[in-house]
């Protein structure tokens, strides 16, 4: 009968050496962290020097639009800028003041591409549109002018 709680002795020990051997294991992921930070600083430069090689720009600049007053009322403009990066934020002015979303303004924003739709173009609607481009502290903007000839 003492033969027993001897045998069982080796195998209650034998779980905790099977919890012990993935200490190994544990030294691997130990050599494969440093390892693998090893490996992230090569990553990581480029990506931060992406982060900063990313200028805030506009790859395409408004454009003027030059609407004839007879064919121009009651159809509409629509101002379109592409900038770089997309996460930056698009405001757009006219003659210096905020344009906010309205009827009469929509403002479309798909990725890069960042479009001022005017509905139904007005004489009164003439003037200087401007797309104000925010990443950051930083700004950038594009100018143009809604001419509407009578």
């Amino acid at each position: 009968s003492e033969a027993k709680p001897k045998e069982e002795t080796p195998k209650g020990i034998s779980p905790i050496k099977a919890k012990k051997t993935p200490s190994p294991a544990d030294a691997e992921r130990r050599k494969l962290r440093p390892g693998s930070g090893g490996e992230k600083p090569p990553e990581e430069p480029p990506f931060t020097y992406q982060l900063k090689a990313v200028p805030l720009k506009f790859v395409k600049e408004m454009k003027d639009i030059v609407l004839k007053e007879a064919e121009s009322v009651g159809s509409s403009a629509i101002f379109e800028v592409l900038i770089s990066p997309s996460t930056a934020i698009t405001s757009w002015m006219k003659d210096g003041s905020n344009i906010r979303e309205s009827p009469k303004h929509r403002f479309i924003a798909d990725g890069k591409d960042r479009k001022l739709h005017i509905i139904d173009v007005q004489l009164s609607d003439a003037g200087e549109y401007t797309c104000v481009l925010r990443l950051g502290n930083k700004e950038k903007t594009s100018t143009a002018k809604l001419i509407v000839e009578g």
